[in-house]
């Protein structure tokens, strides 16, 4: 499947403006998701991601192909489900696959007619916003969808960079080592 996302800096009145759109509060999560690098090339290099993200109700590992187009976050993903993270992430080790980060958030989920939006409180990084749908075919229609949302919500402009490459940013900005969490 291709999902479309949109994501910008959040604002203080940015709840109230996801509100006054009409969208409907699904729920509250918290996420904690390990980010793995690849022992056959390097994911930075070719715009992919290999994630375990865990949660609530249960865990999942995603594969993300390289970004669609050049304004936003649209690519191919592929999910399934997970029973036990920690041994995922061991197969995924022994295969020579290495941890490359963790990312922790609080997720917001709205239903905005066949739009998800996200409002995300990210450790390390602050208040974001995500708007995303499906489409595999004519995702370019639903391209356009998320980015009208995202303009509704007056956000400015997208931002292309995932969460884990805002976090290596701000980790070389500061110029440290320590392991992003």
């Amino acid at each position: 499947m291709i999902e479309v996302e949109v994501k910008a800096r959040a604002k203080k009145d940015t709840q109230e403006k996801i509100k006054a759109l009409g969208a409907k509060p699904l729920k509250v999560e918290n996420h904690h998701d390990l980010y793995f690098n690849s022992p056959l090339r390097d994911f930075k290099v070719s715009d992919e991601a290999l994630r375990i993200r865990i949660k609530e109700e249960g865990a999942r590992l995603t594969y993300k192909g390289p970004k669609l187009d050049q304004e936003t976050k649209s690519r191919l993903e592929w999910t399934v489900k997970i029973d036990d993270p920690v041994q995922m992430e061991q197969i995924l080790l022994v295969l020579g696959f290495e941890l490359s980060a963790e990312v922790c958030k609080r997720r917001t989920k709205y239903s905005f007619g066949d739009i998800v939006i996200a409002l995300d409180e990210v450790e390390g990084l602050g208040s974001f916003l995500e708007v995303e749908a499906v489409g595999d075919i004519g995702w370019e229609i639903q391209r356009t969808k998320v980015l009208c949302v995202l303009a509704g919500l007056g956000l400015g402009g997208s931002i292309r960079s995932s969460y884990l490459e805002l976090l290596e940013e701000k980790k070389r900005s500061h110029g440290t080592d320590a392991q992003i969490d």
